[in-house]
Formats: structure tokens, sequence, C-alpha cells
């Protein structure tokens, strides 16, 4: 069952790039509520939602699984990922204008969900060094630090945008 949580049901288990989908769910839930036109603040919460369920998954369940696959950092454990990315789109519906396209949130979305997956993937100080902290710990910190960094680009490239 660990493993299930970890792998955000199966995502992490898919053979190429298991981060990337793990990446996915924040980023499409985070788009369906801004297309609905969910209000900022339930977006806010469920990113918040997203990233804790995410954090806690990682930090309770990896020890196990990581003595079970013998890695630091199993490939399958993506629910790091999902909270990374829920981080990055966190405070993005407070800054989304009422106006924007279905084009305009679509791209905001990819942005994002690109964003959080080139930081991710570069790991620009300090995110290379944090990720060897202990345990579930280094696997979920560089991805938080991660979508920290597309939240904070993501939030100026759209106050440039919308200006």
């Amino acid at each position: 069952m660990k493993r299930i949580i970890l792998s955000c049901f199966g995502l992490g288990w898919l053979p190429i790039a298991p981060g990337t989908w793990g990446s996915l769910p924040s980023a499409i839930i985070f788009g369906l509520m801004c297309y609905f036109d969910a209000p900022a603040v339930s977006i806010t919460i469920v990113m918040a939602a997203l990233a804790l369920a995410g954090s806690v998954a990682c930090v309770v369940l990896s020890p196990d699984v990581i003595k079970e696959l013998g890695k630091t950092d199993p490939r399958e454990v993506v629910a790091d990922e999902l909270a990374g990315q829920a981080v990055t789109f966190l405070v993005v519906g407070f800054f989304i204008a009422d106006a924007f396209t279905n084009w305009q949130l679509m791209v905001t979305v990819i942005l994002g969900f690109l964003l959080f997956r080139l930081f991710d993937i570069l790991k620009p100080f300090p995110i290379y060094r944090i990720q060897k902290l202990p345990e579930g710990w280094g696997i979920l910190a560089d991805d938080l630090l991660a979508g920290v960094y597309a939240a904070i680009v993501l939030q100026i490239l759209l106050m440039l945008w919308i200006a």
C-alpha cells in the first residue's frame, strides 16, 4: 500500500519520466479548478492539501520503501512531484486575471508545469544540495524548493503578462 500511495496510484510505475507523470495531477486539478471558476481561496486550499498530502506521504512512507528497494530516491516515488507541483500553483489563483481566456489559462498551466519540471530536473542551487537530506526528507525537499522557484518565476511572468 505504501508503494501505491508514493507512486501516486501507479503514475510512478510508468516507464518513461515518472516524475513528469507524478506532476500532472496537481497541474490538471489546478487547471480544471480555474476553468470552472473556483474561487482563488479554494484553489489555494486544494493546492495546499495536495502539497501537504504528498509531503506527509514522502516523509512518513518513504523510509520503508527506501529500505525495501535499496535506493535513496526510488524513481517510482512521485508523491514529491505531486507536492512540488502543487507548491508552484499555490498562490497563482490570486494572480490570474478574471478576464483570462481559456487559452491564457492553458498557457499558465503549461508554463507552471514546465517551470517546475525544469527546476526539478536542473536542480539549481541549493536544490541539488538539499536533496541529500536523509530518507523521505531528501526526496521531498528538493521538489518543494523547485516548486517555490517555479512559483516565483511564474508569478513574475504573469505580472508582466497581465500588466
